[in-house]
C-alpha cells in the first residue's frame, strides 16, 4: 500500500477533486518534490498551499499514520522539515520536535489506478511483465536500459567503497580483493573474498619472487594443505606455508567454505586459486597496469596468463589428469572485467574526478559480448534485445532490483504499462 501511495504521489495520480487536511485545512498541490532514494524524508523540494499560504519543504508517506512513531521520526529533527504527511490511514496525528502539529492528509487512490496496478502487481510470476514488454516503445527501453546500468555501477560503487574506506583508500589492496572474490565465479566469491582478506596484499608483494610461495600462501589460507598427501608438489607446498605462516602470523579461513559441487573442472576452487595465484606473481600492481591500458586486448592479456606447470597435468593434488592448458578462457576473462575491472574504473573515475574513467568503463561493458544466464535469456523471451554486457548488466539489475523486490511502480516498463492500462480502462469506463 505505501508504495501505490508513493507512486500515486509521485505522478499525480490522485483524484482531482479538491483536497483537504484531516484537521479540515484546504490543499493545494502545486509540486509533489523529488524523490528521495536516500535516508530522509520520502520527497524534497515540494510545493504546497495550505489555506492559501505557500509552504515548501519535505514530504513524508505512510501506510498508517502511526507509522510515524513506528519509524521513530517524532525523536529525528530530519523529519521538522516536514510540511505535510501524506497517509492511507489517519490513526494518528503526529508532530515536529517543537510541538507544532504536520498537517497531514489521506491520499485517495482513484479506482481505476488500483485496478491498473491490481493487473501487475498480483500476478504471481518472476517477470509480471513478461507477456507485454514488446508493447513498450524502444526509445524508452534503450533510455531505461541505460539508468539501469548507471544503477548497477552505483550499486557496484557502494560496495567498493565501502572497502577503500576500510583499506585507508589502498586500491591496489581494495582491486585485489575484488579480484579475489570474482575468482569465485558466483559459487565461490564469498570464500574467495575470505581467503583474499585473510592474506594482506602486502604479504603476496614480499613473496611475489617465488611461485611456489604464492601458490602456499593460497592454498594454506584456504585450508587445502592439511591432508596427508604423498604428491611431492603437495608436500612442498605444505612446507612453505608452514614456514609462511608462522612469519605472518596467519589463521586459515577453512576448506569447508569452497564447493566443489555442480562446478566444471575448470571452475574448480585448486584450480582458480592456482590461476589468481599466477596473476600475483606476474603483477606487483596490476591495477596501475591496467588504467594504463590502451585497449580491452592489452587488459585481457595482463589475465592470461598459464599458471604454474603442476596444473597442466591436475584439477587438484588429489590425482593427475591428462594435459591440458589451463590458461583463463575468454568466456572467465570477460566476467572478470565485467565484474572487476569496469566497477574499479567507475569508482577510480568518480573518487579521484576524472570522468574519463567513468566513460571507460562503461565503454568496456559496450565491447563485450553479452553475458549468458538465466535472466538475460528470460528477458530475451520477453522481446528486450541485448548488445552487450553493458545490456546484460542493466537486465541483471532489472531483475534484482525491481522485479524481484516488486517494485514494478518504480520501474520504466511497469509505469509505461500501467499508463496504457489505465488508458484502456478509463476508455472501457466511458463505453
Amino acid at each position: 500500500m505505501e508504495r501505490l501511495l508513493h507512486y500515486v504521489w509521485k505522478y499525480k495520480l490522485y483524484a482531482p477533486a479538491p483536497l483537504a487536511t484531516t484537521e479540515g485545512q484546504t490543499l493545494e498541490i502545486i509540486d509533489p518534490g523529488i524523490q528521495n532514494e536516500d535516508a530522509g524524508p520520502d520527497f524534497f523540494n515540494a510545493k504546497i498551499k495550505l489555506d492559501g499560504t505557500v509552504w515548501a519543504g519535505s514530504v513524508e508517506i505512510h501506510e498508517k499514520a502511526s507509522d510515524w512513531l513506528l519509524h521513530h521520526h517524532d525523536t529525528d529533527k530530519a523529519y521538522d522539515t516536514i510540511i505535510l504527511h501524506v497517509v492511507g490511514e489517519s490513526d494518528y496525528q503526529p508532530s515536529r520536535s517543537d510541538g507544532n502539529r504536520i498537517p497531514q492528509i489521506i491520499l485517495p487512490v482513484p479506482e481505476k489506478v488500483s485496478r491498473s496496478i491490481d493487473w501487475l502487481l498480483h500476478r504471481e510470476t518472476a517477470f509480471p511483465c513478461f507477456d507485454a514488454i514488446r508493447q513498450i516503445e524502444p526509445l524508452h527501453l534503450t533510455g531505461w536500459m541505460a539508468s539501469l546500468l548507471s544503477e548497477r555501477l552505483e550499486r557496484k560503487t557502494q560496495e567498493i567503497a565501502c572497502l577503500l574506506t576500510h583499506y585507508q583508500n589502498d586500491w591496489n589492496e581494495v582491486f585485489y580483493i575484488i579480484l579475489s572474490r570474482n575468482f569465485g565465479f558466483g559459487t565461490n566469491s564469498d570464500a574467495f573474498e575470505q581467503l583474499a582478506k585473510s592474506i594482506p596484499f602486502r604479504c603476496i608483494q614480499k613473496q611475489r619472487n617465488s611461485h611456489t610461495q604464492i601458490e602456499a600462501l593460497f592454498f594454506g589460507q584456504a585450508g587445502m594443505l592439511e591432508e596427508a598427501n604423498d604428491d611431492r608438489y603437495y608436500r612442498l607446498l605444505q612446507q612453505e606455508y608452514d614456514f609462511l605462516r608462522h612469519k605472518y602470523k596467519l589463521t586459515p579461513v577453512g576448506r569447508h567454505l569452497f564447493k566443489n559441487l555442480r562446478t566444471r573442472p575448470d571452475n574448480f576452487p585448486y584450480l582458480r586459486i592456482a590461476q589468481l595465484a599466477t596473476i600475483w606473481v606476474h603483477h606487483d600492481t596490476l591495477f596501475s597496469s591496467l588504467l594504463e591500458a590502451h585497449n580491452l586486448r592489452e587488459m585481457k592479456d595482463a589475465f592470461r596468463l598459464s599458471p604454474f606447470v603442476y596444473w597442466e597435468t591436475h584439477y587438484h593434488f588429489r590425482y593427475a589428469s591428462p594435459y591440458k592448458d589451463k590458461t583463463i578462457g575468454d568466456k572467465a576473462l570477460d566476467i572478470l572485467l565485467i565484474n572487476t575491472v569496469a566497477p574499479m574504473f567507475f569508482v577510480y573515475g568518480q573518487h579521484h574526478k576524472r570522468p574519463e574513467y567513468c566513460e571507460r568503463a562503461i565503454q568496456i561493458l559496450e565491447r563485450i559480448r553479452p553475458e549468458k544466464n538465466t535472466i538475460v535469456s528470460h528477458f530475451c523471451q520477453a522481446g528486450i534485445t541485448v548488445r552487450h554486457a553493458g545490456d546484460t548488466q542493466a537486465l541483471i539489475q532489472l531483475k534484482r532490483e525491481y522485479c524481484e523486490k516488486k517494485k514494478c511502480l518504480f520501474c520504466r516498463i511497469g509505469f509505461q504499462l500501467l499508463k496504457a492500462k489505465q488508458t484502456e480502462n478509463a476508455l472501457s469506463f466511458k463505453i
